[in-house]
């Protein structure tokens, strides 16, 4: 349940189309559905102005048909995060209606209910090398969810600092911006200090010995020295989507060309 469903189905009622038991029936599910292996929070969109995701990464196969397909029956759109190429294979084959995104590792459905883009500008999408490109593929992939553009700028890494100073227009213009870095973690420093926008740092766990499977990104992102940089966790792309999608969704009408 979202807001525009909720407004289309209150409207239904007050010109005569619907009847308030079926109304009623309707909003029967709100907020939540216990199923065996969850309880679904159909509530959140409506609170939040994002679905609920599914973290399936340690779900079964069964949970994850179980799950699925009672989120997909709703109207909102449908996300599942961590899934393996193996696990979504069984998945979509029990389950109609999911379409499976590799790279990102995720499932995603019911895509008719992605709601317009917002602002008319596309968040942008850092990556500093392509072995981070999971990581952005799963930030990619949700804030398309969630109804954002995306532009990326992908294998733009301190290393070769001329390749992200080519986009120095682009990272002006940009509502937001979300830098995925592993190793060193700097090129969300470098990348904060060229922009008026917000910078979401996505550090990943790429990395040598000494880069301790993204904590040193980690920790070179929360001390920086450059304003308006904000930090998710280790691989958390989804995590950045969504933050980049709030401050978006929040900007409303003050995003222009």
């Amino acid at each position: 349940m979202n807001e525009q469903t909720l407004r289309t189905l209150l409207q239904a009622v007050q010109e005569g189309d619907m009847n308030i038991d079926d109304m009623v029936e309707r909003m029967r599910l709100l907020p939540m559905e216990s199923i065996p292996s969850a309880r679904l929070d159909h509530h959140r969109s409506l609170r939040t102005g994002m679905p609920e995701a599914v973290f399936g990464e340690h779900k079964t196969v069964a949970q994850l048909i179980e799950i699925l397909s009672a989120q997909l029956q709703q109207p909102h759109v449908v996300l599942a995060t961590r899934i393996s190429n193996d696990k979504a294979e069984d998945v979509c084959q029990a389950v109609e209606g999911l379409s499976y995104h590799p790279e990102a590792r995720m499932l995603t459905g019911n895509e008719n209910q992605i709601s317009d883009q917002q602002g008319s500008r596309a968040v942008l999408l850092v990556t500093a090398g392509t072995s981070d490109l999971p990581v952005a593929e799963e930030a990619r992939v949700t804030l398309q969810c969630l109804g954002r553009k995306v532009e990326p700028i992908y294998d733009a890494g301190v290393a070769g600092i001329h390749r992200i100073l080519a986009h120095q227009k682009l990272l002006q213009r940009a509502p937001v911006i979300v830098v995925i870095a592993g190793m060193e973690g700097a090129l969300p420093s470098v990348v904060a200090g060229m922009t008026p926008a917000p910078v979401i740092g996505v550090p990943t766990s790429i990395g040598y010995g000494t880069g301790a499977g993204g904590f040193a990104a980690l920790l070179g992102m929360l001390n920086s020295c450059a304003p308006g940089l904000a930090v998710v966790n280790i691989d958390n792309g989804f995590g950045a989507a969504c933050m980049a999608a709030a401050i978006t969704r929040d900007l409303g009408s003050r995003v222009r060309d």
